[in-house]
């Protein structure tokens, strides 16, 4: 059976978002352990505006959920699907850098 077009648009969505190197550390970061903003930009040598601003993208297509304590925001993978897809795409970066291959 084929993928309906909004299946397929919305997979494609998901790894538009994907294709950007900053949300992408984010949510690697995010499949390690739960983090504020502030803790996300430090790791990740971003202001904290530009780690909200991913975050907020990410947050609307469901790929990280929030837990509010106290004043603080703490951002996690939305489910385990999401760990998956960035597992296997580093996975698969590696072995590309193994065989030769570079990232354009």
């Amino acid at each position: 059976m084929l993928v309906s077009f909004e299946g397929a648009a919305a997979l494609a969505e998901t790894f538009s978002l994907l294709g950007d190197a900053t949300r992408t550390r984010i949510l690697h970061a995010l499949s390690v352990d739960e983090l504020c903003v502030s803790d996300l930009a430090a790791l990740l040598e971003v202001s904290a505006s530009a780690a909200s601003h991913q975050l907020r993208l990410l947050r609307d297509r469901r790929l990280v959920a929030v837990r509010r304590e106290g004043k603080r925001t703490y951002y996690r993978l939305d489910d385990e699907h999401i760990r998956t897809l960035v597992d296997m795409g580093l996975s698969h970066a590696a072995e590309d850098g193994r065989r030769g291959r570079r990232p354009r």
